[in-house]
């Protein structure tokens, strides 16, 4: 069945030293929080990529980077409640030393397919 809904795909870049574990409830949770999707959360998938290597210019420190991919359609008012939503749930990691970012990017809706079989 194919569908349109209000996809949301979050991909969460983080250094090893922190545990996803810990980092995608609370991604999800800002998500969740923003109201942009649906009550239950049943379309905002959240997953992680563990980065071994990396440098964090002149001295490596740890990061978490999340890419929120969304359909198209959304003000710049709502894409950066969502951001600020994700960020501010990521706080509570209380982390010393670490940068947290959030980047909302939009889903072309017409090039979108879906299947859920």
């Amino acid at each position: 069945m194919y569908f349109w809904s209000n996809s949301c795909h979050i991909v969460v870049e983080h250094s090893a030293s922190l545990d996803s574990e810990l980092i995608l409830p609370l991604v999800f949770s800002g998500a969740l929080k923003s109201e942009l999707f649906e009550t239950d959360g049943s379309d905002i998938k959240v997953r992680a990529i563990t980065y071994y290597s990396y440098l964090t210019g002149p001295e490596k420190a740890d990061f978490v980077h999340v890419v929120l991919k969304i359909l198209s359609g959304r003000t710049l008012e709502q894409k950066q409640l969502l951001s600020k939503s994700v960020l501010v749930q990521l706080q509570k990691l209380e982390l010393q030393t670490c940068s947290l970012t959030v980047e909302v990017v939009d889903i072309e809706r017409a090039s979108y397919a879906k299947l859920v079989s």
